[in-house]
């Protein structure tokens, strides 16, 4: 009889372990919104055939888990408010969620402007003050956890948070200045769903029956990898990737002592031209250690003298050495290298720079401008820009590991990061993203439409789509030229025939030497000005700068018409002439143009060009901005020519 009660015991045991409790994706927790007015679906997983109950408010829904363990409810719309509680009751176990609140919730999604942090591995402007005044309870973001999956994930990593000042610093930055807008705006809760990754293509966002769509060109970079098993292969490239990393502690250069100027030539030395960054040239593939070194004179007044070493940027890290004397280092992607020189280390005649460039993913190299690659002495500056050798030291190449990164297959992130809230039911989306797909920029065209498209089909909504066009970038052009940016812009421009979409122009608020500016408080509110006016019933609000609307010729003059002008065109330097304007003839060879107003007409000239065919405005990486309308909102970039 022992034994029976015995065994009774430890099967009725066993069956308890075994058995599953009642349990909810992560997008679910304490501090919660849930979006109101419309139909709410509760879901998550249990053991097969139990039986779970929802309450929240005086709304109660049972159901039964079907054989797989799923379950799902439906809950009516609810006005916003709050707080709430909502319970989840199985057979073994309750969860309750506490401080729910009703109101608005925005998918925030893109690259690493999107990412970028009120204060974490880059700070926006006047951060301080910000974390300390963001003080806003009817805030809450929920940061999607970063991971990729060869398929559709059910579920990913993250919780709610309430903004306050404690949390605030690991918002996205667009994100939160974007819902701190409406919130003061409308006084209604406001939800920001951060699903974004710092460098990725469009493609990685795309899901895979969507993408499977687009014609064959698009999936000709990833030939190399179709019909292999995905999941295999990357367990073997993880497996690489341990003996790689081993190697980059072991640097063949650092025992060779590479860093000391070579007294004799050395024909396993390449050479290429600095600064430049590596996409272009033999290391495009290449990720690891390369050894850069160059030669440079100095006058034998210079010897012994204290100097400044700029490098400009650099991809990713880099250690610094002139004559064999280490002078600098750095972690850090894009950051300016300034170095001082000692007294000691420089001399007369000949001097060699060594700089190891540690490239952990994408591109690499000393890739600034030429003027930012100079010696100082004294007031004096000796460029460094020109003809340098390399040499390979650990590359992943070498070791056979490719860099699995979101950008290696399309839809990796669109199934880790996206798909498993595809049920969860938001006001909309915000979008900042591009810089990863200027090299391609034509094909934006066709991407981004698909990408808008494919989510609201899986969201079967319709939900507004609002996004930041690219802002302005790089050295300005001493003449008119071909821009890849400006072609990016141009396919997202031609996005905005797509119904309820909107876009955020930002040419005049960018950083010539950072591909993240500072200033994401008015890249958030103008997405919110959009928001205001489609969404919100704010008629009055002004969302949009001017945008081309036709040109006319007449004579040597091109007369250029705009939408959106509001109150009027105003030149904001209260210059008499309007900058970033350019015109071509016949020949298509564009010059600068004079450009004036005239009344709300923009009037373009150059007595360069006798018969005018087109115009261009804002069409480079970093255009000169001036032209408004009267709410403070830039002109849209152009281009007449096709």
């Amino acid at each position: 009889m022992k034994k029976y009660i015995y065994l009774l015991f430890i099967a009725t045991l066993f069956s308890s372990v075994l058995q599953a409790e009642v349990r909810l994706p992560h997008i679910f927790s304490d501090n919660m919104i849930l979006q109101r007015d419309k139909v709410l679906k509760i879901w998550g997983w249990a053991d097969k055939n139990e039986k779970i109950k929802v309450e929240i408010l005086d709304q109660t829904r049972n159901v039964q888990a079907d054989q797989a363990g799923n379950w799902s409810v439906n809950l009516e719309p609810i006005p916003y408010g709050g707080p709430y509680q909502m319970k989840v009751q199985g057979s073994s176990n309750t969860i309750t969620f506490n401080n729910i609140l009703i109101g608005d919730i925005w998918l925030c999604s893109g690259q690493s402007n999107m990412e970028m942090p009120v204060n974490g591995w880059s700070q926006v402007e006047n951060y301080e003050q910000e974390i300390k005044e963001a003080n806003y309870p009817l805030i809450r973001a929920f940061n999607v956890e970063k991971a990729m999956s060869m398929t559709p994930n059910s579920d990913f990593d993250g919780k709610w948070q309430v903004c306050s000042p404690e949390a605030v610093s690991s918002f996205s930055a667009v994100a939160y200045f974007f819902a701190r807008k409406l919130n003061k705006e409308l006084d209604i809760p406001i939800g920001i769903i951060n699903s974004s990754w710092g460098g990725t293509q469009i493609e990685t966002w795309i899901s895979q029956n969507s993408f499977a769509r687009l014609p064959d060109n698009f999936k000709e970079r990833y030939a190399a990898l179709q019909g292999i098993d995905l999941a295999r292969f990357a367990q073997e490239n993880e497996a690489k990737k341990q003996i790689y990393l081993n190697a980059l502690k072991n640097d063949p250069g650092i025992k060779g002592e590479w860093f000391k100027a070579p007294t004799k030539i050395t024909f396993a030395w390449k050479k290429m031209q600095v600064p430049q960054e590596w996409s272009q040239t033999e290391l495009a593939s290449i990720d690891g250690i390369v050894w850069f070194r160059y030669n440079f004179t100095l006058p034998k007044d210079a010897e012994g003298k204290t100097a400044i070493l700029n490098l400009g940027p650099v991809d990713d890290d880099d250690v610094s050495w002139i004559n064999g004397i280490k002078v600098g280092e750095t972690v850090g992607y894009g950051l300016p290298r300034t170095y001082s020189i000692t007294k000691d280390i420089l001399k007369s005649g000949v001097n060699t720079l060594t700089v190891k460039i540690v490239d952990h993913s994408g591109g690499g190299g000393l890739y600034g401008q030429p003027h930012e690659l100079y010696l100082e002495i004294d007031g004096v500056k000796y460029p460094l820009s020109g003809e340098w050798e390399y040499k390979e030291s650990v590359t992943n190449k070498e070791y056979g590991y490719i860099d699995f990164s979101p950008n290696s297959y399309p839809s990796l992130l669109y199934n880790a990061m996206i798909n498993p809230m595809t049920s969860f039911s938001i006001k909309g989306a915000i979008w900042y993203q591009g810089e990863s797909n200027a090299d391609d920029a034509y094909n934006y065209r066709t991407l981004f439409p698909t990408l808008i498209n494919d989510w609201r089909d899986k969201w079967e909504s319709e939900f507004p789509f609002y996004w930041v066009q690219l802002a302005n970038y790089m050295a300005k052009d001493e003449q008119p030229q071909e821009s890849k940016w400006a072609e990016l812009r141009e396919a997202q421009n031609m996005t905005l025939s797509l119904p309820y979409t909107g876009q955020a122009v930002i040419t005049d608020i960018g950083d010539a030497k950072d591909i993240h500016p500072r200033n994401k408080q008015d890249v958030g509110a103008r997405l919110a000005l959009i928001a205001l006016n489609k969404d919100y019933g704010r008629s009055d609000v002004i969302y949009s700068g001017p945008t081309f609307n036709k040109m006319e010729i007449s004579g040597n003059k091109a007369i250029i018409y705009f939408d959106n002008i509001s109150r009027g065109l105003k030149v904001r330097d209260n210059s008499q002439s309007i900058k970033g304007f350019a015109i071509a003839g016949a020949d298509n060879r564009f010059v600068w143009a004079k450009a004036y107003l005239d009344g709300d007409k923009v009037i373009v000239e150059s007595p360069e060009v006798s018969s005018p065919i087109s115009v261009r405005y804002s069409w480079s990486n970093n255009p000169e901005v001036n032209l408004f309308n009267s709410e403070g909102l830039p002109a849209a970039p152009f281009r007449t020519d096709k």
